[in-house]
């Protein structure tokens, strides 16, 4: 199968051709052709799969065919949940429409707004926001949306994660109801189902892989360590197998900042990116980290969520995440694009419910491995995936006998302590 093929016009074909591909991912084989007919469209597509091309493509060729949008108008909004991927759908938004008369700006919190509204004056095909700085936006009367053709929700999944459902019901109230929708997100659960309900119409629905399957590329290890070692193990295994680029991830950012620290302290280059980072750090970090100059990458998931990195060949769980699918999507990051990839865990007892709980979401048991120098005085048991979760048990409803034997015994009590206590006499006045 080709791009040709599934009816993509010339100037996005060539702009394809220049960016060096030739054959369509699965994503991008289901989703093209039905939202070029105009279908409404739910994809479980988790990153790396190719499915910011598989909406950017359609969306540039249908936008082309229409009119251009009015003064602070916009034809196309794609929400996003982070800055980062803000920037990476807007960027891909440029490159495959560089052959056509379409104008796109992206949006975002951490900047100031008024170079923004400045670019929304003369209206946008296609804009790119967080939810929270459009909102903002529309307040100020920068943006409207009577002329919104389609509508794109990006890593829905992560939007509800981060608390954005309630921005995005007021968005989606403010939109036409005459509209082209397109929900991405790397599960379906029932939150999201709930809120599919509320804007798509007789949707396609497409799954580019079985429910919370893992990368089949992807090497996967765990490294049985104590808590208080973790960082110099982790600073063990860049320097022995002489990892160039490593994807750390953490539950928290001052723990992502901390460990930073201990990385450059021993002469490794690493830069932390979360939340509390302004968005210049951030891009700054980023752009380091894909450059080279940094070779440690030190992310919380809601940070790095959306990040497009090209061929990263290791990602590290210094810290098991709390939700079992979240570890799928970090590291899903790794042996993308056919490329093959590693991803280690750094797990000590502490962990072992939560590793449980991963082996049982991917249906496997992961490798383990002692370090030497590195063997745990706090062992972490082993697990079995096939075995159900343990329930907890519920507490026996008393019998009738029981609760009359109970009712019965409280009863001689009350009167034995009514025989024991003395008579009150009131206070002489």
């Amino acid at each position: 199968m080709s791009f040709a093929s599934l009816g993509l016009s010339a100037p996005l074909l060539a702009a394809i051709q220049a960016e060096g591909y030739d054959t369509p991912s699965p994503i991008q084989a289901q989703a093209i052709p039905a939202v070029l007919a105009g279908r409404d469209l739910m994809a479980a597509a988790q990153t790396g799969t190719g499915k910011t091309a598989g909406f950017t493509l359609p969306l540039l060729q249908r936008l082309a065919e229409g009119k251009p949008a009015s003064a602070n108008q916009a034809r196309a909004l794609i929400l996003t949940p982070t800055r980062e991927l803000a920037a990476q759908v807007g960027d891909s938004v440029l490159r495959y429409g560089s052959r056509l008369p379409l104008r796109s700006t992206i949006v975002f919190g951490g900047v100031k707004i008024n170079p923004q509204m400045q670019k929304l004056r003369k209206g946008v095909d296609i804009l790119i926001a967080t939810p929270g700085r459009l909102m903002d936006l529309y307040q100020q009367n920068a943006v409207r949306f009577s002329e919104l053709e389609i509508l794109v929700l990006d890593e829905a999944d992560r939007m509800l994660d981060m608390g954005f459902i309630r921005d995005i019901r007021k968005i989606l109230a403010l939109l036409p109801k005459q509209r082209q929708n397109l929900l991405f997100s790397a599960t379906f659960s029932d939150e999201i189902r709930a809120l599919a309900k509320t804007m798509v119409n007789n949707p396609l629905e497409v799954s580019v892989s079985p429910a919370n399957s893992t990368a089949e590329r992807v090497e996967q290890l765990v490294y049985p360590v104590d808590k208080n070692r973790k960082a110099q193990l982790l600073i063990d295994l860049i320097v022995d197998q002489n990892w160039q680029q490593v994807l750390v991830f953490t539950k928290t950012k001052h723990g992502a900042n901390k460990l930073t620290k201990q990385l450059e302290t021993v002469g490794i280059q690493a830069a932390a990116i979360h939340g509390n980072k302004s968005q210049a750090a951030r891009t700054k970090a980023l752009a380091g980290f894909k450059s080279g100059e940094v070779r440690v990458m030190v992310a919380t998931d809601i940070a790095a969520r959306g990040l497009d990195i090209d061929q990263l060949p290791q990602v590290v769980n210094f810290d098991l995440p709390n939700v079992p699918e979240d570890y799928v999507h970090r590291i899903g990051r790794t042996g993308r694009a056919g490329a093959s990839g590693h991803a280690v865990s750094l797990v000590c007892a502490d962990d072992a419910k939560l590793l449980r709980d991963i082996e049982r979401v991917i249906r496997q048991a992961i490798p383990r491995q002692v370090k030497a120098g590195y063997e745990p005085v706090h062992n972490v048991p082993a697990s079995n995936p096939s075995q159900p979760a343990r329930k907890p048990k519920k507490p026996k409803k008393p019998s009738e006998h029981r609760d009359g034997q109970r009712a019965e015994g409280s009863a001689q009590a009350k009167a034995r302590s009514q025989h024991r206590r003395p008579a009150r006499t009131p206070n002489a006045g």
